[in-house]
C-alpha cells in the first residue's frame, strides 16, 4: 500500500496548492472563455504500480507454442516447486522472496488546443515523456537459483481528448485516448549452467485515461493536478533456456537438467503470466496558453 500512499499525499498537496491560489490571482483574467487556444506545458510527478498478485512464470517445455507445461527434475518432481513472486528476486533463495516493483517519478511535456463554449471546453493534449518504473516477477526452482523476468518502460507518446466544465479560471476535466510506449524486456538470473537468451522489447500501442483540474494564474498561465491510468498489452516477452556451453562439457549434468531433459532436449521457453503494462501517475501540470 506504500505507493497508494504517496500518491493520496501527493494529491492533496497539489489540490491544497491549486485552491490556496489568491482570489485577486484568480481575477486576473476577464476573458470569458479562459481556456481556449493553443497550449504548451510540462507534467511532472509520480507513478506507482499494483503489484501483480498471483503472477507467475509460464512454461513451455516440448515447443508447441502452449505455455502450461511443468518443467520437472528427472524424478519428476516439479523443478519450480519453490513457488513465484511479484517483483525481482533478492536471491537464490526463496526464502529471501522479491523486491517490490520499482515505482519512481515521470516528466513529460505536452502540447495541446482547447475550445470553449460557456462553461463547457473539449480539445485535444499530445504528450511526451517517461516514467522511472519496472515491473518484475520471478520465479525460484530448487537447485536453488532465481528466474526475475522484467519491463521497464523507455518513453512513452499519448494524444487524448479532453473534455471539462469551467467555472471561472477552474476547468474540471476528464481525458483519455491512445498511447503509444517504448517498452524493454529484461531478464535476470543466478542459473550459471544454462545459456539464456531473452527477447520481446518493443514498441507497444496501449490507452490512457483520468482527469484533472486546472487553474488559471493569468491570461497566459495555468497549473494544474492530473491523474492518469496507463496500460499496454505486452505478451511477446520470452526467454529460451538452452544447455549451453557449461552443461554441454558434463554429459552427466546435461542428462539431468531440467530444462532439456530427453526427449525435449532442445530446451524450454518461459514467458510471464501477466500480459499487462500498467501504471498508476499522479502528475503536477504548467502550461503556456497562446
Amino acid at each position: 500500500m506504500t505507493h497508494f500512499t504517496k500518491l493520496t499525499m501527493l494529491a492533496g498537496l497539489a489540490t491544497a496548492g491549486i485552491f490556496a491560489v489568491p482570489a485577486h490571482a484568480q481575477d486576473m483574467t476577464t476573458d470569458d472563455k479562459p481556456f481556449s487556444g493553443l497550449y504548451i506545458g510540462a507534467a511532472g510527478g509520480y507513478d506507482v504500480q499494483p503489484n501483480d498478485v498471483g503472477s507467475s512464470i509460464l512454461f513451455d517445455r516440448n515447443g508447441d507454442g502452449n505455455f502450461s507445461d511443468s518443467v520437472n527434475t528427472i524424478t519428476g518432481a516439479n523443478a519450480f516447486s519453490p513457488g513465484f513472486c511479484n517483483g525481482s528476486a533478492r536471491t537464490a533463495v526463496p526464502a529471501y522472496g522479491c523486491r517490490n516493483d520499482d515505482d519512481g517519478w515521470s516528466y513529460y511535456g505536452r502540447a495541446g488546443f482547447d475550445v470553449q463554449s460557456g462553461p463547457f471546453v473539449v480539445g485535444l493534449v499530445g504528450e511526451f515523456g517517461k516514467a522511472e518504473i519496472t515491473d518484475s516477477v520471478a520465479a525460484f526452482s530448487t537447485t536453488p537459483a532465481s528466474y526475475t523476468m522484467a519491463r521497464k518502460l523507455k518513453w512513452e507518446g499519448s494524444v487524448r481528448a479532453r473534455a471539462g466544465l469551467a467555472a471561472h479560471n477552474t476547468l474540471f476535466y476528464a481525458t483519455g485516448g491512445a498511447g503509444y510506449a517504448k517498452i524493454d524486456n529484461l531478464f535476470f538470473t543466478t542459473n550459471t549452467a544454462n545459456a539464456f537468451a531473452a527477447t520481446g522489447s518493443d514498441k507497444r500501442w496501449g490507452y490512457v485515461g483520468g482527469g484533472g483540474i486546472e487553474q488559471k494564474l493569468t491570461k497566459n498561465i495555468s497549473i494544474g493536478m492530473e491523474y492518469t491510468y496507463h496500460q499496454y498489452k505486452d505478451d511477446d516477452a520470452r526467454v529460451r533456456v538452452t544447455a549451453g556451453t557449461a552443461l554441454a562439457g558434463s554429459p552427466v549434468l546435461l542428462a539431468n537438467n531440467p530444462f532439456v531433459l530427453a526427449p525435449n532436449t532442445s530446451g524450454t521457453t518461459f514467458r510471464r503470466s501477466d500480459e499487462n503494462f500498467r501504471w498508476h501517475s499522479l502528475r503536477g501540470t504548467v502550461s503556456f496558453r497562446f
